[in-house]
Parts: structure tokens; C-alpha cells; sequence
């Protein structure tokens, strides 16, 4: 937990025939990791001195690609021993941890050459060496996709793995990237229980919650990466569209502990055009329809800031809790929809892990956020969700007390008060749930008279 606290002196506010009342506000905030992933060839235009580590615990160097023998590429991603050495000095100058990722979408054929039983020792051998040489502190798998038919591979890889990083004197990070769901016509729910089952061989298995949408058969236009599906299913099979919170069931209801859990955040967005169908000539909106189908462009969020974002092109999907830009054109083909994580979408996330008792988020990918000489939006929204509820304000008035302090969306918030700080002993005054974009709460105790000492806290789950 992180703690700020403040003392109020109430004889310069308030005087009651019972003596002096002392209110101490404390602020609890479950605390959560913050990864960000830092591909290699975005250094030449965003080196590692931009990255603001203040508001990161680990950052992971994407990648090294596995090769069928066992060895490694490093030049693939441009992990140059510069590169290695500027990051790594960065980091640790910040106290922060840097970790080697290997793989990438598109890697599966790869690591099922590097991994098989003839080749799996010298693989490990070859990836723990990178790590120790070049001063990671840990390695990140990126197996993608991760078909149900790789399983026993990548556990051998993983259990292999964390054998090899527990012979260091001191501990080696060991996580994961995760689909958020299995590959398509694979089993619903092997890729969950694979990971329930070695769960404990990792520190973070971070979901890969975005891609969750394409202009595939059957699909509707649909956010990149939705907290909540909104009960809606799709026309053509009956089943719920994926997001954040399915995902995350399907992880937990097969048995791996919140805790090991992260969840994604795009710096990116995708941009729907052209189609056409049964909603509407052209794409505009979430949930439409097509005969033909449209394209979906991967766009960086810097790039829809500032070549596409007006603000009454705006809107919040408050049952996805998603943001998109519906843009009409006089000529219609030119018609986009374009679905991106936002400042209240990267809050609402760190809410939804609060609340769910997960470990943390997970950012693909830093630079994206990023431009040259100017602040980093999605990255300065996120210290500010960090830093909530932060420390609460007390006003005395008639005969109540008003605590203030603020929240984030989705925030939910338990206010507490006790009169003996020794007991421990705290009594819930009330739990507020925040539906909206968040904002400075106002909470009233109408019965603060009654001790002639009250302290109070605000506590985010768990």
C-alpha cells in the first residue's frame, strides 16, 4: 500500500464544548505494476532518456527473435549492444527493472524449432546469457500465436527457463505476454487452464488485451480494446465480443490468481474505412454490420491526435467504456471509425485492476504515446490515476465534516473513520462507486461530533 497522510488542527476551525477534535485524512491505494514495452527501433526517434520511468516499475525491451536452432537475432528489432547499454543504464539510474523480451507475433514456428528437446538447453542457455551480458534483470516470452498444440513446448520452455534464472544469485524476472483469447478454432479454454497450471513460474503474466477486433467474417466493427463487452453478442454466431473483463474471467474462473495478472493498454488505435453493408453504406460507428468488408489500419495514438481528433468528432461508448472518433465525409467512402485507448480509458483501466485485484497494467507500446518536444498524454493521464485518490481535504460545515479528494472513472473508494488509530479498528462511513469520468468526490460525516477524535481514510480495493 502507499500512504499519505495529513493532520488538521480542528481548534483553528471548530469549537465544540467537548474539547479539541484531531482529523487525520490517510489515503490507501492498491498498488499496481506498470510495464511498458520499449521496442528497439523506436530509439532512434524516442531514446531511453524520454521514457518517464516515474511513472513505470518495469520496462520490457522487445525483442530478441528466437531461431529455429536455438540461437538468437538480435538485429531483427534493432536490440544493438547500444541499445541495450542505454536503456539499461536509464532504468536502473530510475531503480526501475528492464527485461529482455524474446518472440513477437508471428513467432510460433520459431520458438517450436528453438524449443524442441534437442534444441530447448542451448536456447535457454543462449537467451540467459543475453539477459546476464547485456544487464537485463529478466526475460519476457512473447510465443505468438500460442496454439493449444504448443502447450507442452512452452511449458518445458517455461519451467526450463525458471530453473535456469533461479540459479542467479539474485532474482531474475520471469513474465509473460498472453493472448487475451485463444488462437481461432483452438479450445476455449486451454490456453487459460495451461497457465493456471505454471502459474507460479512467472512474476507477471500480462494480457494481451487489445487486437480484440478485424474486419473478419462474420465480425461487426468493434473496439481494439473495450473494458466491457455490454452484453452484446455477435449477429452472426450468438457469442459475446471480447474485451478486458472476458478475458480476465476466462483467466480467473480456470485458476490463475488476480495477482499474477496484467492487463493491456494501447498507445494505438485502429481506423475503419470503406465497406459496404446492412447498417450503413459506409463504417462510422461500433457495431455495424457488412457485405463487404472494410479495412482496419493500426494507427499510433499520437497520430490520431494530431491528424484526426476534433473535439465533436468525440465520443465515450459508456457500455464498451471505450473511446472512438465517428468522422463522416461528404463522400462516403471516406467514412472512418476509429477505436483508441484515451486519457479516461488508460484511468478506467487502472480502476478495473484496482478493483479486481490485479497486478498491474501493461503498455504496448511507450513510444507511441510520444513526440518529440512535446508531453506524453496517455502517460501523464496515467500518473494522475497513480497518484488518486490522493490526499483528502476536510471542511468543516454546520455540523458536518466534508471530505473531498479525487477519484477516477470506474474508481470505487471505501471512506472509513475510527477514534483510536491503535485498534486498527476502521467503520465504514460509505463505499462510493464512481460511473462517470471521475473527478473530485465530496463525502459527508454528519455525525463527526460524537468523538472528540476522528481519523479517516479512503481505501481503493482490494
Amino acid at each position: 500500500m502507499n500512504f499519505s497522510s495529513q493532520w488538521f488542527d480542528r481548534k483553528r476551525q471548530v469549537a465544540l464544548s467537548m474539547g479539541v477534535l484531531c482529523l487525520l485524512s490517510i489515503i490507501t491505494q492498491a498498488e499496481v505494476w506498470r510495464v511498458g514495452y520499449y521496442p528497439g527501433w523506436e530509439q532512434a526517434s524516442m531514446p531511453a532518456s524520454n521514457i518517464d520511468f516515474t511513472t513505470l516499475t518495469h520496462v520490457i525491451h522487445f525483442s530478441v527473435v528466437p531461431n529455429s536452432d536455438g540461437t538468437l537475432d538480435s538485429s531483427a528489432n534493432s536490440i544493438s549492444t547500444a541499445n541495450s547499454s542505454d536503456l539499461v543504464l536509464q532504468a536502473h539510474a530510475a531503480g526501475r527493472k528492464v527485461l529482455i523480451c524474446v518472440g513477437g507475433g508471428g513467432t510460433e514456428s520459431l520458438f517450436q524449432g528453438a524449443t524442441s528437446p534437442a534444441n530447448l538447453p542451448v536456447f535457454i542457455s543462449n537467451l540467459t546469457n543475453f539477459m546476464a551480458t547485456r544487464g537485463y534483470d529478466g526475460v519476457d516470452i512473447d510465443w505468438e500465436p500460442l496454439p493449444s498444440s504448443d502447450a507442452q513446448q512452452y511449458t518445458n520452455m517455461v519451467i526450463g527457463l525458471r530453473s535456469a534464472l533461479n540459479a542467479f544469485s539474485q532474482h531474475e524476472l520471469l513474465t509473460a505476454a498472453a493472448g487475451a483469447y485463444p488462437p481461432y478454432g483452438d479450445s476455449p479454454t486451454a490456453e487459460y487452464v495451461m497457465y493456471a497450471a505454471f502459474q507460479n513460474q512467472f512474476d507477471q503474466i500480462n494480457i494481451m488485451t487489445y487486437d480484440m477486433s478485424g474486419p473478419w467474417e462474420g465480425w461487426v466493427t468493434w473496439f481494439n480494446s473495450p473494458i466491457y463487452d455490454g452484453g452484446y453478442r455477435f449477429p452472426s454466431n450468438g457469442n459475446l465480443v471480447p474485451s478486458v473483463d472476458g478475458a480476465v474471467t476466462n483467466f480467473l474462473t480456470n485458476g490463475v490468481a488476480p495477482a499474477k495478472l496484467g492487463i493491456g493498454i494501447a498507445f494505438y488505435g485502429y481506423l475503419w474505412t470503406g465497406g459496404s453493408g446492412t447498417s450503413s453504406i459506409c463504417i462510422t460507428q461500433p457495431r455495424q454490420s457488412w457485405t463487404n468488408a472494410p479495412t482496419a489500419t493500426a494507427i499510433r495514438y499520437s497520430t490520431i491526435m494530431t491528424d484526426y481528433y476534433q473535439s465533436n468528432l468525440y465520443h465515450w461508448d459508456t457500455n464498451a467504456q471505450s473511446a472512438y472518433l465517428s468522422i463522416t465525409n461528404a463522400n462516403p467512402t471516406n467514412n472512418t471509425f476509429i477505436s483508441y485507448d484515451d486519457q479516461r480509458t488508460c484511468q478506467a483501466k487502472v480502476s478495473y485492476a484496482r478493483n479486481h485485484g490485479l497486478g498491474g497494467v501493461m503498455i504496448w507500446e511507450l513510444a507511441q504515446d510520444h513526440q518529440s518536444g512535446q508531453s506524453s498524454p496517455l502517460m501523464q493521464a496515467l500518473k494522475q490515476a497513480l497518484a488518486t485518490p490522493g490526499l483528502t481535504s476536510i471542511q468543516f460545515s454546520n455540523q458536518n465534516i466534508n471530505l473531498s479528494f479525487p477519484s477516477l472513472p470506474l474508481g470505487s473508494y471505501r471512506v472509513q473513520w475510527t477514534s483510536d488509530m491503535t485498534l486498527d479498528a476502521w467503520n465504514t462511513l460509505v463505499v462510493t462507486n464512481v460511473s462517470g469520468p471521475g473527478g473530485m468526490l465530496q463525502i459527508a460525516d454528519p455525525n463527526f461530533s460524537s468523538q472528540s477524535i476522528r481519523f479517516y481514510r479512503v481505501k481503493t480495493p482490494p
